[in-house]
């Protein structure tokens, strides 16, 4: 069946020396690919957008709760399916307890092509919390290249998350990734990892985004998700 090779716990232990010498090389670089995507550019966000929410209609400044950030999962549900992508929901289900995001100004929502109204029930039988809002009608896919056109011109979605971060009242988008760009994300650290302000920690770079735009964590304790404060959990904008 191809199982490992038996090996005594000497071997075995020689094998994964050698082999943690290597996990940690690839932590390095990855800690450095991180510092790098934060010193992306970031694009300011003029188009004013509109989606449906389980409140009505709301704008992309709307989504941010009052937070500094916003991580964006783009679901693949489009507007003549009853139900979402599989693999999506399997992406959705990974997430964890918000708190943990929330705490460190960011919010996390998902957006899809679907009208509201096929959304709710999809998100009742799944059981998610998340926020999740249409974006029927708006041209924000499109834009933000979660939706192309096929050879027929047949509009296609793709699976994808985009970060935003908030100064005030405008809006900037600093990152995307989509298809296997996905693959290891869903945690709170990996999800911090794509934006701007990452996890707030003073060991990062560049030094300074540890407490950027009042980032409420600055680099503060993880705590029970019951435990945050709610000055923490809400942005340093208020809400």
């Amino acid at each position: 069946m191809g199982l490992p090779h038996i090996v005594t716990r000497e071997e075995w232990q020689a094998a994964r020396d050698e082999l943690l010498a290597k996990e940690k090389a690839v932590t390095r670089a990855r800690d450095a690919l991180n510092a790098e995507r934060r010193e992306l550019p970031m694009v300011e966000v003029v188009k004013e957008y509109v989606f449906d929410g389980a409140d009505g209609k709301v704008t992309l400044l709307d989504l941010f709760e009052g937070r500094a950030q916003l991580v964006v999962h783009h679901f693949m549900f489009a507007p003549e399916w009853d139900a979402g992508c599989r693999g999506c929901a399997a992406f959705l289900d990974q997430i964890g307890h918000l708190a943990h995001l929330r705490a460190r100004g960011t919010t996390f929502v998902a957006l899809s092509r679907a009208p509201f109204t096929r959304i709710l029930p999809f998100k009742a039988r799944m059981g998610w919390v998340v926020p999740w809002y249409s974006t029927c009608g708006a041209e924000f896919n499109r834009d933000f290249d979660a939706t192309r056109p096929d050879p027929r011109g047949h509009l296609v979605d793709r699976p994808g998350i985009s970060c935003f971060l908030r100064d005030g009242d405008r809006v900037f988008h600093t990152y995307s990734t989509f298809d296997r760009g996905l693959d290891g994300l869903g945690s709170t650290t990996s999800l911090l990892d794509l934006t701007a302000l990452g996890r707030q920690e003073q060991w990062e770079e560049p030094k300074g985004r540890a407490t950027a735009l009042g980032a409420p964590a600055g680099g503060g304790e993880v705590r029970y998700h019951d435990e945050y404060e709610e000055y923490e959990l809400h942005g340093p904008y208020g809400y």
